[in-house]
């Protein structure tokens, strides 16, 4: 996994009512990051997300659902812009010969 600079992981969860919350109730929400992850700068990961494996997270992104595996995501909300293909390996390579 990468994670790039200014990101933030958030799990924290409290009660809507006051009266809860001023008692101090508060619960977690376990966030889940795949094998091979990239996750651009200045990304919020909220409560509870799951981002599967070789999945690539734009800067500046606001994960607030579940993404799947093998995609580029972005934007707030992020979203699914587009699959990882092999066609992305040929570019790559083809850049820096």
């Amino acid at each position: 996994m990468f994670i790039a600079p200014n990101c933030g992981f958030y799990t924290a969860g409290h009660p809507l009512d006051v009266e809860q919350r001023n008692m101090g109730l508060e619960y977690a929400y376990p966030i889940k990051v795949g094998n091979n992850v990239w996750i651009g700068g200045h990304v919020s990961v909220m409560p509870g997300v799951t981002i599967g494996d070789n999945t690539v997270i734009g800067g500046g992104s606001v994960v607030t659902k579940n993404i799947p595996s093998g995609v580029v995501a972005v934007g707030n909300p992020c979203r699914v812009l587009r699959e990882i293909t092999d066609d992305d390996k040929d570019k790559y390579r083809k850049s820096i010969e």
